[in-house]
């Protein structure tokens, strides 16, 4: 974090990364802080990759098996061709769409609209689903609504106790440890940059915080400490909840997660006797096989203290990407329509498509999550051909190995991005755009704030921005003129009208609002309403405005150890890279700091493995083997391995990872798969 003290110049926009959104002023390509807060140092770089020598600035196209450059109408030609004639050999689904979670508003929600007007398919969702989906399944089966944070982040700061559940924001969202002041305890199988601010760090075995939360919840009720007229007031269900709790008394869960029961019985206290409390979850405790039903569990430990729907107090959950929360509200994922509306939702239908001037019928029904769509690629009912836009798929995607024969399987994939990423390299066509300072529109941050990016420069000759695609594909596909706009405040007038009576609303936000500084949370129903920053202090959201309850048991990891593969593999980010790392790997001084792969390990485990810190490693599970460098870390847990996952190649902590999928959310199990550890060959 960095302050600042003299008045600021340039134009004042967002940080392209996280979903802290950090307000930075940009003049010419330099970066810095605006606003009270600062920068990380992936924000103080990220001026760097606008003039980028790895910066696209020409369509490729594919010839002879090689990318070549091409016109604008030479590509967006071919790419419509293709599409048309992929549709009319097997149905619309033979096309899909896949977007990210970084994408403005504006873009995903045109993104969601293309796929199901242009193309007619179901085929779309977004790699969003690899970071948010439990959370928000658990969202909004407790309250009835999900948004991350549902209070503004400010009021962190006068928390005396704050329960951070899988979460390492000092590395991969550092401004945000400001607002970890005093009662910080962490729940994290590492000793992470985080766990080190606590006062109490819990270090549970991965894929047990379900049996940890309801041991918790046990000490909760059976010391006293349970908020009766909260639970009897405010919310439903407690009892089923209890009669399984009951059964996880705190000794019985030190022997399944290796957290003493003394350390349970603490933190109810701690988080009981606080004058204001919260309970924070992220991708640590969420990225599993049962991570909805761990986020439900940190839920009902939450509502058991009366913690949600108090100024002061709450539930929440740290999105990661910079649009993360916007990104899944507005059309892009396989299930929901503009305003958070449920695909399958006759009313929903019919609002949304009146907007769009489409029947109803004539939109498609839901589709394949995004594991799920990236693994039918190229098979007999699966998608032909795909659009990627804002992901790297083949090295974000679990069981990454898997999702590279998918892609090899397409008869025609298109990737637009600003750089040839990893994914952009195996593409019959790329398409070049715009980045952060060189286009205009909105992000939904962390709090669910609505934040306006505004174009502080022009971007190079021959980029287009994102909507400027579509609209140019869509035209070719036949669809009227008008019905894609390319400008974004057109774009973003008609998502207001098509979220407008819907969870999320954004119907009273405007961009001269935004352009004039109000901080504006959604919901906002109408021009003149302030926003929403503290929800559900009066009710919840559902029909009978209590909180749910929602009882769920520990079940484990879907895949256990065994005398094969006898460790757990665990992954995460760094400091210095962001997500698959296509654009931070550019960025020499953040390269220079991080420049490969590495395995965290105890150096007994290392040990038995005949490796010493420095010495090149190979992880191995029964999906894939990784090349990382061996640093030995003496806090970490004897049977746990940790890998970043943002490198490429040999290198891809995904090759390890277990796509066994939640069946609530569909999220893959990323933070937990049995592995072997061994010298490199």
């Amino acid at each position: 974090m960095t302050a600042i003290s003299e008045p600021v110049t340039g134009t004042v926009t967002h940080c392209p990364y996280c979903a802290l959104q950090c307000a930075m002023a940009v003049r010419g390509t330099e970066t810095a802080p605006a606003g009270e807060g600062g920068l990380c140092q992936k924000g103080w770089t990220a001026g760097s990759l606008l003039t980028s020598p790895a910066r696209l600035t020409t369509p490729l196209v594919r010839v002879d098996g090689e990318l070549r450059p091409a016109s604008w109408d030479t590509a967006l030609d071919l790419v419509a061709t293709r599409l048309a004639e992929l549709k009319r050999e097997y149905g619309a689904d033979a096309n899909a769409v896949f977007g990210g979670g970084g994408l403005t508003n504006e873009k995903a929600y045109l993104l969601g609209k293309f796929a199901r007007v242009a193309l007619g398919t179901s085929q779309v969702d977004y790699n969003g689903r690899f970071c948010m989906s439990s959370a928000a399944a658990a969202g909004m089966r407790a309250f009835g609504l999900d948004r991350g944070l549902p209070f503004p982040l400010e009021d962190l700061a006068e928390a005396d106790a704050i329960l951070l559940v899988g979460s390492n924001p000092a590395e991969t969202m550092p401004p945000f440890a400001r607002y970890l002041k005093r009662g910080l305890i962490v729940v994290d199988p590492r000793r992470t940059a985080t766990a080190e601010l606590a006062e109490l760090h819990l270090q549970p075995a991965p894929g047990t915080d379900l049996a940890l939360a309801l041991g918790i919840l046990h000490a909760v009720v059976a010391d006293g400490l349970l908020n009766q007229s909260y639970v009897d007031e405010r919310t439903s269900g407690f009892g089923a909840v209890w009669r399984i709790a009951a059964a996880w008394w705190p000794e019985r869960v030190e022997r399944i997660t290796g957290v003493s029961a003394a350390d349970q019985r603490a933190v109810a206290a701690r988080l009981a006797g606080a004058r204001n409390a919260y309970v924070l979850t992220a991708r640590g405790t969420e990225q599993h096989a049962s991570g909805a039903d761990m986020v439900s569990a940190w839920i009902n430990l939450a509502l058991a203290l009366g913690l949600p729907g108090r100024v002061g107090s709450g539930f929440g959950c740290l999105t990661g990407q910079g649009n993360g929360q916007g990104g899944r509200e507005h059309g892009q994922k396989a299930d929901q329509l503009p305003g958070y509306r449920r695909i399958d939702d006759p009313a929903a239908r019919a609002h949304v498509a009146g907007v769009w001037g489409v029947p109803p019928e004539s939109l498609p029904g839901p589709g394949r999550s995004a594991y799920e769509l990236l693994d039918a690629l190229g098979t007999v009912d699966g998608p032909r051909g795909l659009l990627v836009f804002g992901s790297n798929v083949l090295v974000s995607a679990p069981r990454s190995a898997r999702i590279a024969d998918r892609l090899a399987a397409l008869d025609f994939l298109v990737v637009a991005d600003l750089v040839l990423s990893e994914t952009a390299a195996l593409a019959d066509v790329v398409l070049p755009i715009t980045q952060w300072a060189e286009e205009e529109g909105t992000m939904t941050n962390i709090e669910g704030r609505v934040l306006l990016r505004r174009r502080a420069i022009d971007p190079p000759d021959g980029v287009r921005t994102d909507l400027d695609v579509l609209s140019g594909l869509a035209s070719r596909l036949g669809q009227p003129d008008g019905r894609f706009p390319a400008n974004a405040e057109a774009v973003f007038e008609e998502l207001r009208a098509a979220s407008k009576g819907g969870l999320a609303d954004y119907s009273g936000i405007t961009y001269d609002r935004l352009r004039d500084g109000e901080r504006l949370h959604w919901p906002v129903p109408e021009r003149d309403h302030p926003g929403s920053p503290r929800m559900f202090l009066d009710r919840f959201a559902h029909a009978d405005g209590r909180a749910r309850f929602h009882p769920v048991d520990h079940r484990g990891p879907a895949e256990p150890t065994d005398a094969e593969f006898p460790l757990q593999a665990t992954t995460g980010r760094v400091l210095q890279h962001y997500q698959s790392g296509a654009q931070t790997r550019l960025v020499e001084e953040l390269t220079d700091a991080v420049p490969e792969a590495f395995v965290e390990v105890h150096p007994d485990t290392a040990a038995r493995a005949g490796l010493a810190d420095g010495d090149w490693a190979e992880v191995e599970s029964r999906r894939g083997a990784v090349r990382a460098r061996v640093r030995c870390v003496s806090s970490m847990r004897p049977d746990l391995v940790f890998l970043p996952f943002h490198f490429p190649g040999a290198q891809r902590a995904n090759l390890l990872t277990n796509p066994a999928l939640d069946p609530t959310s569909r999220m893959p199990e990323f933070k937990v798969c049995a592995v072997r550890l061994a010298g490199a060959r």
